[in-house]
């Protein structure tokens, strides 16, 4: 007798990379450091005004590309490859982290 029911096969996990990159950014504040030879500013603001702090650098995933599963509510991608994080109430935990 065989089992009349099937398994569904693993929906894919992968979300697409570009719904969790900042683009047209500004830079400010002082540099915190330095990636690929390029400074690290500490504040990066968008087009629409709203702020955002460096948290860290992103994880990478088994692809090489940035790991957007790891970040946490609030955060962001900044390329090549830094992570800011909404700067309000959510980004005190985030903040903390990266000290």
């Amino acid at each position: 007798m065989r089992n009349a029911f099937r398994l569904a096969p693993k929906q894919s996990r992968r979300l697409p990379t570009e719904y969790f990159i900042l683009a047209n950014v500004r830079f400010e504040g002082q540099v915190v450091g330095y990636l690929a030879g390029r400074p690290i500013r500490e504040i990066a603001t968008d087009g629409g005004g709203l702020r955002y702090q460096f948290v860290g650098v992103a994880a990478r995933n088994v692809a090489g590309g940035p790991d957007v599963q790891s970040l946490r509510k609030g955060e962001w991608i900044v390329q090549p490859g830094l992570v800011y994080a909404s700067i309000g109430d959510d980004v005190v935990a985030s903040a903390d982290r990266a000290a």
